[in-house]
């Protein structure tokens, strides 16, 4: 739509005297002179061809096109100032680039980030996500949360969260299973790390089991997969709490075991900035560590 001009001073000085209906306050609140106020009005009056106050003893009257006029002129400047305001925030926020791994962010991440958020309203949180693997110097990133043991070179590494790992399974599946043993029957839904499903049979005292299923690179992945009645899969459980209570995913056995811990890493080489410090201090004041557990 084409603009006319637009007397962005002169319809400010009307919105402003139209809300005071009175001149001198209006002059005040512009920091500007009653007599360059009341000019701007007449030029304005001059431009449309119309008049918009009537003199009274105390203050001014609006005139019937300034009645109409007013509304649309002070909600178009409030949205003006209001993005303003908002553009002026944003340009004040310092933003913090975090990789995640996927079953983090979805487990255990997004229920609790409204509460980050409120928290440091002055951190502006770019989040993606990764399959365990990541380079934070190649990938642009300020830091990025990680499963394992916490010994990757060259990473300062924070534990912030655990979990234990156990099968689960769909609930039409579950009824075939009354002890371990029956998994055997079953296909076992794996990740890439080829030493899970060895540790759980040795914690349940079986042997002489071998993991057959389809390689997944997620746990996200395994999940759906498990949840669709395509297999068991060996999960972190604090990750999928909502799904077990859901029904979406049922835990046959009640025996877990310990694969490592979700880290906090940053590289050595790079000083940490006020914001990643806060993020990481958020994030370990979250408490979702086992105490005593090294």
């Amino acid at each position: 739509m084409a603009r006319p001009y637009l007397p962005l001073n002169a319809l400010r000085a009307f919105e402003a005297a139209a809300r005071h209906q009175n001149l001198t306050r209006a002059a005040l609140e512009l920091h500007v002179s009653q007599a360059a106020l009341s000019h701007q009005i007449r030029k304005l009056e001059d431009t449309l061809g119309i008049r918009l106050f009537h003199r009274l003893p105390r203050g001014v009257a609006l005139s019937d096109e300034a009645v109409a006029l007013y509304p649309v002129l002070n909600e178009a400047f409030d949205r003006m100032a209001a993005a303003l305001n908002r553009a002026s925030s944003t340009a004040r926020r310092e933003v913090v680039s975090l990789g995640a791994v996927g079953t983090f962010v979805n487990g255990w991440l997004l229920p609790r980030l409204p509460g980050f958020e409120a928290d440091h309203p002055g951190v502006d949180l770019r989040l993606s996500t990764h399959n365990n693997r990541i380079d934070l110097a190649s990938e642009g990133l300020d830091a990025a949360i990680r499963f394992g043991h916490g010994d990757w070179q060259g990473l300062e590494c924070t534990p912030i969260a655990d979990t234990r790992f156990a099968p689960v399974c769909a609930p039409s599946v579950v009824h075939r299973l009354r002890m371990p043993q029956d998994l055997a029957a079953l296909p076992l839904l794996r990740s890439y790390r080829e030493d899970e499903w060895p540790r759980w049979f040795e914690a349940a005292g079986i042997d002489g089991v071998e993991a057959r299923g389809a390689v997944f690179d997620s746990s996200l992945a395994l999940a759906g997969a498990a949840s669709a009645g395509a297999g068991i899969a060996l999960l972190p459980l604090a990750m999928f709490g909502r799904d077990l209570r859901e029904g979406r995913l049922v835990q046959p056995f009640d025996i877990g075991i310990d694969l490592g811990r979700y880290w906090f890493t940053q590289l050595r080489s790079r000083p940490e900035r006020e914001p990643v410090k806060q993020l990481r201090l958020w994030l370990q004041a979250q408490n979702a560590l086992t105490p005593g557990v090294p």
